[in-house]
C-alpha cells in the first residue's frame, strides 16, 4: 500500500510578495497565517439625508407660522408688538391666562410676521420689526380693556423694559410715545354718553362734539348710526 505524506507548514517566513508572485493553493495552505481582505461595498449613511429633512421641517413650520398670523389678522382691530426679550416661558404662559378671550398673544419672528402683513393695512407695523417681539392681536373694539391686563401684568412682574414697541390701529401706526392715546380711547358706553349728552345739551356742546378730533368724531358717528339701526330693528 502506498503511503501519503503530509508536510507541516514551514517555520521559515514566506518569500516576499511581489507583483510577479502568483498565489497558488499550495502557497496558501503552506502559509496558514496568510489572510486576505474582503472589500465590502460601502453604502451611503442613512444620516446623509437628515439636513434636507430638517430644512423641509423648518420650512413647513415657517409656513405654518405665517398662516397662523394671517388667521389672527381676520377681524382684528389692533395689532401691537411687545418687547419679548427677557420673558421666561412661565411668565409667557401666565400672561396668556390673564388676557381676555378676544386678545391673542403670539411669539413669532419679525420676518415671518412681516411676510404675513406685507401688502395689507397692517404693513404700517414695519417700524416694529426689530429685536424680539411678542404680538398682540385684539379682536375687539374695546382697545383699552384689551390692553389693560398686560399693563397690570407688567407692573406685577416688574417688566419695565418690556414695553409696547408699537401698534397699528385703523391703518395708522402708533409708536411707543403715542401708545397712551390707544390706552385712553373712549369705550362704547362713553361714546354713547358723550353723543347723547351733546344732542340733549346746549348748542355749544354739539359744536364741541363736532370740533373734536376727526377720529373721535368718526367713532361717535359710527356708534350713533349703529344705535339708530338697533332701535329701528327693535321697532319693527
Amino acid at each position: 500500500m502506498e503511503a501519503n505524506l503530509f508536510t507541516l507548514p514551514s517555520s521559515r517566513p514566506p518569500p516576499p510578495y511581489t507583483s510577479s508572485t502568483t498565489l497558488s493553493l499550495k502557497y496558501h495552505f503552506n502559509n496558514l497565517f496568510l489572510t486576505t481582505k474582503t472589500h465590502r461595498p460601502k453604502f451611503p449613511s442613512k444620516t446623509q439625508n437628515l439636513p434636507k429633512i430638517q430644512a423641509a421641517i423648518t420650512r413647513t413650520k415657517k409656513e405654518e407660522t405665517v398662516e397662523k398670523v394671517k388667521q389672527e389678522l381676520e377681524n382684528c382691530h389692533l395689532l401691537a408688538g411687545i418687547s419679548y426679550k427677557g420673558f421666561t416661558v412661565k411668565q409667557f404662559q401666565e400672561l396668556r391666562t390673564q388676557l381676555p378671550e378676544n386678545t391673542k398673544l403670539l411669539v413669532a419672528k419679525n420676518t415671518l410676521v412681516y411676510k404675513a402683513i406685507e401688502g395689507t393695512k397692517w404693513e404700517a407695523l414695519k417700524p416694529c420689526m426689530q429685536g424680539m417681539n411678542a404680538w398682540f392681536f385684539v379682536h375687539s373694539e374695546e382697545i383699552p380693556a384689551a390692553l389693560k391686563p398686560y399693563r397690570t401684568f407688567q407692573k406685577e412682574q416688574k417688566l419695565d423694559d418690556n414695553e409696547f414697541t408699537g401698534a397699528v390701529f385703523e391703518g395708522k401706526f402708533y409708536g411707543p410715545d403715542e401708545f397712551k392715546a390707544l390706552e385712553n380711547l373712549p369705550t362704547r358706553a362713553e361714546i354713547y354718553a358723550k353723543l347723547l349728552g351733546g344732542l340733549k345739551g346746549p348748542a355749544s356742546a354739539v359744536v364741541g362734539t363736532i370740533q373734536a378730533p376727526a377720529r373721535d368724531l368718526v367713532m361717535v358717528l359710527k356708534a350713533y348710526c349703529k344705535k339708530l339701526e338697533e332701535e329701528s330693528g327693535a321697532g319693527q
